[in-house]
């Protein structure tokens, strides 16, 4: 884990050099969006706006899209040892840069600093040094038809993909989306979330610094409904890979019919735990660790316990402690485990599920509101329900809260 030292945050932007004001990455360079417009990046941390961000529209993604049509050719015959060592290379720019990267995410979306240092930038890292290792082993085939024909197997890139990342793990599902489609050769238009853009910018940033051609990658910051929808439907696209809501997970793939394009989508969930009476109920239900990391905002925290009714009592005894000791707060402090949520918007709609949890007769153990000392900032309290029935609201959906 790289060395960390708690920083305010009103002194971050100081150690990480902020732009007053970003284009999108198109081309190679910074173009200002289409329509000269843009937007306002708060930090979640004490909800105060850091940077401005392009709010692209359908013209921006043309323009980002052309880039990539026209690096297409040139990158799909580039041998895949040459896109390995350009892979290896952005890497090892993400790996001297990885303490400015890190306070990048932490700032823009409020993960503990303990997380981005420790998990979310080595694994990138990995992510992009794994691909770049499965493309040197990719191999074709041969198969006999009959005894006069063999038929010959390979791998041709698809073209142009269109990646929509999510606001929890932009650095890490950037290296998701972006390793294996250029390891294979092809062109990027790759859209963060428009919560967290400012590490997907940097990114573009250190990947020119390791040699990667111009029009490869470009990235166009946004909405969804301006931005995304207009990548997810163009007929330039090969491919859209998104990852995020179930509900606009359906919207991508009705907008992917167009031309028929390939799709992935990696959506929400809800996380069951059966714990079975024989279970050490100590390790299993000890730590609010896989709830309360990143406020919960991931789809795969363990928020929801189903235990034997015969130990039930047991289990939240030994779970009471572990989230009334959370500790939570500035995500830039090292000994923080949750920071805040992605947004006063998330904050509220965590705050509603709580609300309609208590509503529906279930019981609050610990938390179920806005800690008093946290003035400043998206915060929610580590929060506790037991009671719950399979029925309601709070067992049924996926509210990405502590």
């Amino acid at each position: 884990m790289a060395t960390v030292t708690a920083l305010h945050p009103g002194k971050l932007s100081e150690h990480m050099s902020f732009r007053p004001r970003y284009g999108n990455y198109i081309g190679g360079k910074w173009v200002e969006p289409a329509s000269g417009q843009y937007f306002e990046n708060a930090t979640p941390i004490t909800g105060r706006t850091f940077c401005e961000i392009p709010r692209s529209t359908a013209k921006d993604i043309e323009l980002a899209l052309d880039a990539a049509h026209a690096a297409r050719e040139s990158w799909g015959h580039t041998s895949p040892t040459q896109r390995a060592i350009i892979m290896n290379q952005i890497a090892q720019r993400m790996e001297d840069n990885l303490d400015m990267l890190a306070l990048a995410e932490t700032w823009d979306n409020g993960k503990p600093i303990r997380e981005t240092t420790a998990a979310d930038l080595p694994l990138a890292i990995d992510h992009w040094r794994y691909f770049a290792g499965c493309i040197r082993a990719q191999e074709g085939t041969l198969s006999e038809i009959d005894s006069d024909t063999v038929a010959y197997h390979f791998h041709e890139p698809l073209g142009v993909v269109g990646q929509i990342i999510p606001w929890n793990f932009p650095l890490l599902m950037a290296a998701w989306k972006l390793g294996p489609a250029l390891a294979t050769g092809n062109t990027v238009v790759l859209k963060p979330a428009e919560q967290t853009p400012l590490s997907a910018l940097r990114l573009g940033e250190l990947m020119l610094e390791a040699g990667l051609p111009d029009g490869v990658v470009n990235v166009v910051t946004g909405f969804g409904e301006t931005a995304g929808a207009a990548l997810a439907a163009h007929d330039g696209v090969d491919k859209v890979a998104f990852t995020g809501s179930t509900e606009v997970g359906k919207l991508i793939l009705h907008a992917a019919a167009g031309n028929l394009k390939k799709v992935s989508l990696e959506l929400g969930g809800k996380s069951p735990n059966i714990i079975l009476d024989d279970a050490d109920f100590e390790v299993k239900l000890g730590s609010a660790w896989t709830v309360c990391s990143h406020g919960g905002q991931g789809c795969v925290m363990l928020t929801r316990m189903l235990l034997p009714r015969s130990r039930y009592d047991e289990g939240i005894a030994i779970m009471e402690p572990g989230f009334r000791n959370v500790p939570y707060g500035d995500p830039t402090d090292p000994g923080n485990l949750q920071g805040p949520q992605i947004s006063a918007v998330q904050r509220e709609r965590v705050l509603g599920y709580i609300e309609k949890g208590k509503a529906e007769g279930a019981r609050v153990v610990v938390g179920g509101g806005r800690p008093a000392h946290l003035e400043k900032g998206f915060y929610v309290e580590p929060t506790l329900f037991a009671d719950v029935e399979n029925s309601m609201t709070i067992a049924q959906e996926e509210i990405f809260g502590p």
